[in-house]
């Protein structure tokens, strides 16, 4: 980037919250495209991933963070660490709620943690679509009690209320740098990540409650076919042989409904057209097995 200005700005915003309360398409609707899986299950993010968004005389690099939970397994844990860590990097973290929701125990400790931290926060409701306008000042007040020092804002990602306010106070808040990224770079992952988590996307959309969480996603191909566009292959890994048969469904069906979805998603993203092969293995109890969340990228523990 040429002839940068000398008022310049760049900076790291941290995406926090509980999960689902929308954090990953708050990311997207603020970049104006899909870099983050979403889906109405809980704790869809595993992993921290950027959202690069290069405007003429700034850039804000958002931090989409997993869900803060009670973990009840070694990936609930690493997930909350990866979390935790993000904030003491960042230069402003965004601490998303749900507007449509009353301030809970876990909000309350999410607070806490944040309070720990020197980085400014900004309290964010997010899905104020979802709610009557007679409530919106009561809820602000509620959670503003949780956060005293910051400041409080009111969006809805899905609908785009107030997010161009959101965006002005954000940039007012980060410190004079030149960008930290080339124009053209919208996050730090690979095509073939993203790949991975909109297959994953589909499986949380689409399949049974006792399914989804126990899916992990491996990329084992992902070649360009110069104008035939992309061939992906990928397994789709679950901690139990019943639930192989729920993910592959009657003579295939269900595997071929996730496949679908997936193909749709990663063509919008990447811009061309996707052959996608998915196959089912099972790897029992997965998210407690430390070799294998190193193996997924889920933990750095040796």
């Amino acid at each position: 980037m040429q002839n940068i200005p000398a008022d310049h700005k760049a900076g790291f915003v941290a995406v926090a919250g509980k999960p689902n309360v929308g954090k990953s398409t708050l990311v997207n609707a603020m970049l104006g495209q899909k870099v983050a899986a979403v889906s109405p299950r809980p704790q869809t993010t595993r992993k921290r991933q950027m959202g690069i968004l290069t405007l003429e005389n700034a850039q804000v690099i958002f931090i989409d963070t997993p869900g803060l939970h009670r973990a009840r397994h070694k990936l609930g844990e690493a997930m909350n660490q990866e979390a935790a860590a993000t904030l003491e990097e960042c230069d402003l973290a965004l601490f998303i709620v749900d507007a449509n929701q009353p301030p809970d125990e876990e909000d309350a400790q999410l607070a806490s943690l944040l309070s720990q931290h020197r980085t400014p926060v900004l309290v964010v409701l997010n899905k104020i679509d979802l709610l009557e306008p007679s409530e919106l000042e009561p809820r602000q007040e509620a959670y503003a009690a949780l956060a005293p020092q910051a400041e409080v804002r009111s969006v809805s990602s899905t609908r785009g209320d107030n997010l161009p306010a959101l965006l002005e106070t954000i940039l007012a808040r980060l410190p004079a740098n030149p960008p930290y990224f080339p124009e053209s770079q919208v996050t730090d992952l690979y095509e073939r990540e993203i790949a991975a988590d909109l297959i994953r996307e589909a499986a949380l959309r689409i399949l049974r409650d006792e399914v989804p969480h126990g899916i992990a996603i491996r990329i084992d191909q992902y070649t360009e076919r110069e104008d035939h566009g992309a061939y992906i292959e990928a397994t789709i890994f679950v901690e139990k042989e019943s639930h192989k048969g729920i993910v592959i469904g009657q003579g295939g069906s269900m595997l071929k409904q996730l496949g679908t979805a997936a193909r749709l998603e990663i063509e919008a993203m990447s811009s061309r057209k996707v052959y996608l092969r998915l196959r089912v293995k099972v790897r029992k109890d997965w998210r407690d097995d430390e070799k294998v969340l190193r193996w997924f990228g889920y933990s750095n523990k040796g």
